[in-house]
Order: structure tokens, then sequence, then C-alpha cells
């Protein structure tokens, strides 16, 4: 468990490719029907970068706008993580390059981490311990992903995934009421569930044991972490989680006795967007005003290998 004080969200950002492409569209040459798709998924749309269009160029859009909203300089920033299981290139970093592009030139440590689509989950407890370390006071969180470079469009699990990005600013913070905690975890039995195996170009993906799992460990995470801090589901005010298909999320509130509606998606107009879903959700919300100040958010979380968690935050 972590459990990190003084350190508070001061900036969110998020960016999409602008090419649609419908489940309408993807079901024609699948074998399936839209209304499957829709029913079971949750999914009307997704997001596709261009051929030239990569996860530096995803997170660079959202990180500046996480600044931008921040109201800082980008010199201010003294660490950069970017969580990717999509990177540019195999070296550098994705975070190296995101770094050049926004013109960041004060050295400040980049690095990447990946944990799929719990990475965003993990890359901010690190951010958060880091600043509550006392080693950093501003760091900048990126959580991007562009899956449809992995993504073989003839198969039906092609559905899932969709691109996209977002970012957030940390900074320490002399508020006492500032809250984050987390519980991360793994269980790498689950190694070939979804996979990208050497020498294949796509990913593979068993979608039974996804969501088998996913409505076992997300509802754990969550009470592990309410419990750790002494709430109770019923303190909640709203849960940010990744966005594996409608099905596992209504599953997850019904096992944990949380009303749907404070249950955040956008997976119908962006699917799954892996390392991308938390943050881009986040900032989602967060302009449209509904949340508010003292609002105890949580974050959930659960990706390939197996990985997930889940995080408390005071808004």
């Amino acid at each position: 468990m972590a459990v990190v004080r003084n350190v508070k969200i001061i900036g969110t950002g998020s960016f999409a490719p602008e090419r649609v492409v419908t489940s309408t569209e993807l079901a024609k040459n699948l074998g399936t029907e839209a209304s499957w798709i829709h029913d079971n998924l949750g999914i009307f749309e997704r997001r596709i970068a261009g051929p030239h269009e990569f996860s530096s160029d995803l997170g660079t859009e959202a990180a500046a706008r996480a600044i931008a909203r921040a109201g800082i300089a980008k010199e201010a920033i003294e660490l950069i993580v970017v969580a990717t299981a999509t990177p540019d290139r195999a070296a550098p970093s994705t975070a190296c390059l995101i770094q050049d592009r926004l013109g960041i030139r004060n050295r400040c440590a980049a690095f990447d981490m990946n944990a799929v689509c719990s990475g965003f989950l993990y890359a901010m407890t690190v951010g958060f311990q880091l600043i509550q370390s006392g080693g950093y006071r501003t760091a900048l969180i990126i959580g991007v992903d562009t899956f449809s470079k992995i993504t073989d469009w003839t198969r039906r699990d092609c559905v899932f995934f969709g691109d996209g990005a977002g970012a957030v600013v940390l900074q320490a913070t002399q508020d006492e009421k500032s809250l984050f905690s987390s519980v991360l975890q793994a269980d790498g039995s689950g190694h070939d569930c979804f996979t990208v195996f050497p020498d294949d170009t796509f990913f593979t993906m068993d979608g039974k044991a996804v969501y088998e799992t996913g409505t076992v460990v997300l509802p754990e995470a969550i009470r592990q972490v309410l419990s750790n801090n002494n709430f109770g589901i019923e303190h909640v005010s709203a849960v940010i989680p990744h966005q594996p298909s409608i099905r596992v999320l209504k599953k997850t509130a019904e096992v944990l006795g949380l009303p749907f509606s404070k249950m955040k998606y956008n997976m119908d107009r962006h699917a799954n967007t892996a390392s991308a879903t938390v943050p881009l959700l986040l900032d989602q919300v967060v302009r449209a005003g509904e949340i508010k100040a003292d609002d105890l958010i949580v974050f959930a979380a659960v990706g390939s290998g197996w990985t997930w968690g889940a995080a408390v935050y005071r808004w």
C-alpha cells in the first residue's frame, strides 16, 4: 500500500485523434452485429491515429493542455512519467520524446512505465510518492496508447480499442486535507490472456478471462483501498475507472453496491484507450464540471499481466 499526502492534481489534459471509426463500420466486415458491440461493450465509436501519428504525438498534445490548465511554466516540470504499452520506439523512451517536443530544456527526469491498462494508475502512484518523498515538487504524468498500431482489424476483438492520451500535473501542496492512497497488485500467471507474443505484430486477447478477472479484482481493490483509509462505498463521489467494457463496469458497481450513476465512462465515444483511459476520462469529467472540491474520487484499473489497482484521491 502507498499512502501519499500533501500532493495535489493542479491540471488535467487530454487528446484524441481526429479520425472516428464507428462500431457499425467495423461490424460490416467482422461477421457480427453493431448492436452486440453496443449492448455488450458499450462502444459506439473510437478514435484512430493516422499512419504518421504516434503515441508521442498524442501524449505531447495532452501534456501541453494539462500544463496550460495548471497555469505553470513548462520549465517548472521536474519529472515526466509516461505510461504506455505502445511506445513510438523500443528506445529512447516516449517520455524523452515528449520532453523534447514540449521544449522542456531543464534536463528533468523522464521515463516510461508499462502496466498496460493499469499503467497510468501505476505511474500516478510513482509520481505522488516521488513528490511526497521530497525529491521533486512538480511532475507531469501521462497515459497514452495507440493500440490501432497493434490491432488486426479483421478479428472480432478489434472492436475493443481506440487511441488517445491523457495527462495530469502533480504538485506539492500545504493543504492538510489532501489525500492520495493507492493499492497496486499483479499476478503474472495471466501473462498469455492479453499479450503480443514475440515476433507477432498484433495483440491476442482472451475476452472471457478479461471479464472474469476484471469483475473480481476491480471491486476487491476498490474495497481494499477504501478500507485502508477508513472509508465505505457510501463516501465515494465518483469512480474514474479503466474502460474494459460496460459489462465489467456494471458488474463491478453491482458487486460494490455502488450506484452506477457514480461510475464514469467514455467508452461509448473512445472505446478502451488502455493506458490513456483513466486520465482521458478524468479530464473530460473535470471539464464537464462533474467533480467539485472535497469530492472523494476513486481511480481503478485492470491490465494484462495481470496488473490492477485502485486509488482514492480527495479533490
